[in-house]
């Protein structure tokens, strides 16, 4: 199972690349798996401002829809929209085309809860 080093990870499954105030979020290599052929990715909350742990869009499986939980406060700045062609990609290159939105954080101290490596795979029985 990939689960990169240099990425934090949620109890919810999804990683976060930080560059800056700027977060790059998708869900992780475990997720994906889980979920099984991914046929849509929806996020319908751009250009909103949402507090750590709301609910920032949805991703649908042929046999489940399940929703995505932002790991920090910000604004939504940006959304994959690749993804709305091609959300296969989500399952082949979770952390590289299936990137899902990119956040401005507004309070980066939230990071410090986020998930290490190691954490997420003792989290995953990994």
């Amino acid at each position: 199972m990939n689960i990169p080093s240099n990425l934090k990870y949620t109890k919810d499954h999804e990683w976060v690349s930080l560059d800056g105030e700027i977060a790059t979020v998708g869900i992780t290599d475990f997720a994906q798996k889980e979920l099984g052929d991914i046929v849509y990715v929806e996020v319908e909350t751009l250009d909103q401002t949402l507090d750590k742990d709301e609910v920032f869009g949805t991703v649908e499986a042929v046999k489940t829809v399940s929703d995505l939980f932002l790991p920090l406060t910000g604004e939504i700045i940006e959304f994959n929209e690749d993804l709305e062609s091609e959300p296969e990609s989500v399952n082949t290159d979770p952390y590289g085309a299936g990137w899902m939105i990119k956040v401005k954080i507004s309070n980066p101290a939230e990071v410090e809860g986020l998930l290490s490596s190691d954490d997420y795979k003792a989290l995953i029985g990994a």
